[in-house]
């Protein structure tokens, strides 16, 4: 976390979905500041920059004065160059306490954090203070149950609202529940439980119109740049097993039966970690992530399949799911390839036979069988017959390609 000895200035990263109350929030804290002066880099993905105008009309800040407003593109991919342009320019040009950055509604917390925690000239004139995501709390819920809420998307970003409420949910410090008048008591318990089971360190604050004290999200200092890529409860239920299970009869099958795991005891969400060291048959393992229970909110990781060569990523959020080829299996290159990453990765998990593939995927819900699920996993696995056979299935065979097993 932030400490008093910091010299750069600090930084509130907001994000949210579009309608959440993002520039609600900016308002209010613009009209609340108290002694404190404000920066406002503002984001959007419009051809004119809307939410830069609400804010310098909702405040006494110019344009420009104080707001820095970037369009046309996502301030954590393409439009990155132009991100680190305005922040140093500001730190320039202008005096004041603190920074507030509001990404657009279809882009993650995690690249703009990383812009100021990586070793550059925006990370030495800043300090990360706050990671706070904005929820439209009805929407956030009914992207769980499925009914997916529209969002603007960019060209290429076909992802569903639940995808991207997931990464800006699992890298927060703090989430705002907006909206919250428009909810049952209910229906708050059951979104904070969701926002506990994504992240189980995140503070969550029920409001509404954005109206939330300051302090609790400007010099907060619950930013911790050592655990940036650790926080989500996934994650944590990975770290929480050695990955030691059971080979059954020597075949090569390796399955986590003490991967069960409670992420926080207070949200009544529990996770489990499956692990196997045989491959997927492509189409019973697709119909087995076609029929997850609505009650697991997350599941991701890593899978092997048989005939294909490469590792396929997992990510499922609510009712959707992704799968991703990410690259070769090290085992699947040529000798000399394969004995160089070898030697730069000797902590490596190594198999005699298959090498690293295997498979090992997280899942975290509320009241599931999780018995059944394991079952419906390890049926899914290749028989001796199978395993050397052409299967076919739904998942990519190409570096990057991606294809959605599960719709909303």
């Amino acid at each position: 976390m932030r400490t008093d000895t910091d010299d750069g200035r600090p930084v509130t990263i907001l994000s949210g979905s579009l309608g959440a109350g993002k520039t609600t929030l900016l308002n209010h804290l613009l009209s609340n500041a108290g002694d404190r002066s404000l920066a406002v880099l503002v984001n959007d993905m419009g051809e004119v920059n809307v939410d830069a105008d609400l804010v310098a009309e909702g405040s006494e800040l110019e344009l420009d004065d104080g707001v820095a407003e970037l369009s046309n593109g996502c301030i954590c991919c393409e439009l990155q160059d132009d991100l680190e342009t305005a922040v140093v320019r500001l730190a320039r040009d202008r005096s004041f306490d603190h920074l507030i950055v509001e990404s657009s509604g279809i882009s993650e917390p995690a690249p703009v954090a990383r812009l100021f925690t990586t070793e550059s000239r925006v990370a030495a004139l800043y300090d990360v203070d706050t990671l706070v995501t904005v929820l439209d709390t009805p929407a956030f819920l009914e992207a769980f149950a499925g009914e997916d809420a529209p969002e603007r998307r960019g060209d290429e970003d076909d992802r569903p609202l639940s995808d991207l409420l997931v990464e800006q949910v699992e890298v927060s410090n703090l989430v705002l529940l907006n909206k919250a008048d428009r909810c049952t008591e209910a229906e708050l318990e059951e979104a904070e439980e969701l926002v506990g089971a994504l992240q189980p360190d995140a503070e969550t604050i029920r409001t509404e119109f954005a109206a939330v004290d300051p302090d609790r999200l400007l010099g907060a200092g619950l930013f911790d740049p050592d655990r940036v890529t650790d926080l989500p409860g996934w994650k944590r239920a990975l770290e929480s097993t050695d990955g030691e299970g059971t080979d059954h009869e020597g075949d090569g099958r390796h399955d986590d039966h003490h991967g069960h795991h409670h992420p926080d005891e207070v949200y009544g969400v529990s996770s489990f970690v499956y692990r196997a060291r045989r491959p997927f048959h492509p189409e019973r393992f697709a119909a087995v992530l076609r029929e997850l229970p609505r009650s697991i909110v997350r599941s991701k990781g890593t899978a092997w399949l048989a005939d294909n060569e490469m590792r396929v990523s997992i990510a499922g959020a609510g009712p959707s799911v992704r799968a991703t080829a990410q690259g070769p299996w090290i085992a699947s290159l040529p000798a000399v390839e394969r004995d160089m990453y070898r030697s730069n990765r000797p902590d490596l998990e190594w198999h005699d036979e298959h090498g690293d593939r295997r498979t090992e995927l997280v899942f975290i819900g509320t009241d599931y069988d999780e018995a059944a699920l394991r079952k419906g996993l390890e049926d899914a696995l290749v028989t001796d017959a199978e395993w050397e056979g052409a299967l076919e299935g739904p998942f990519p065979d190409e570096q990057g390609a991606a294809v959605v097993v599960r719709e909303p």
